[in-house]
């Protein structure tokens, strides 16, 4: 019987590196990714937001091989919620009742504080046989996005950890994302 060959984490999620502006898959393609500022929509006129969806559509329109992403960019406490509330039905001394009512209460807040916490980005894919230089059509597609009004920034290598840790793990709270896990503790003295 043949032994299948185990896959890497990396190899699951076809990431093979992170460069300072793309994923680099497996397959030669690379991804590089553009994070768009939502617009707070409740102060504009239904004109205004008109605009915007017609701007967003050319851009959409204008570009082969792009996706749209979006991601929660804050925690979601619900399981932390159910677990409080279940205690609470548990829980015989009145005083930690309080305590636990009052965990809850401060988890539905932050919650309310950040519910528009979102994460808008574009996508664009540059395959292997692409005969174009990726540093001039990356700011091409940003000129682009920019002519439609539309704020936005290309992710770096930070934000793209980030990205990555808020998709798999929900992961909003690090600061920076090291490269190698536990490299921030290693030392030259601790050889």
């Amino acid at each position: 019987m043949k032994k299948k060959k185990k896959q890497s984490t990396r190899e699951l999620v076809n990431t093979k590196t992170i460069t300072d502006f793309s994923l680099q898959q497996y397959g030669g393609d690379e991804i590089v990714f553009f994070i768009i500022q939502p617009q707070n929509l409740s102060v504009m006129s239904h004109e205004n937001i008109g605009s915007k969806i017609f701007a967003l559509t050319n851009v959409l329109k204008g570009l082969a091989d792009l996706e749209m992403i979006s991601l929660n960019s804050r925690d979601n406490f619900e399981e932390n919620k159910i677990f409080l509330r279940k205690r609470i039905e548990e829980e015989k001394n009145e005083k930690v009742i309080q305590l636990l009512n009052k965990d809850l209460l401060h988890l539905d807040k932050i919650q309310i504080q950040t519910a528009t916490a979102r994460l808008f980005l574009l996508a664009v894919r540059i395959k292997p046989n692409d005969q174009v230089e990726i540093m001039q059509l990356i700011h091409r597609i940003e000129k682009l996005i920019k002519l439609q009004n539309l704020t936005v920034k290309r992710a770096s290598k930070d934000d793209l950890k980030g990205m990555l840790a808020v998709y798999f793990e929900q992961n909003v709270t690090t600061d920076r994302f090291e490269d190698i896990d536990g490299e921030r503790w290693y030392t030259d003295e601790t050889v």
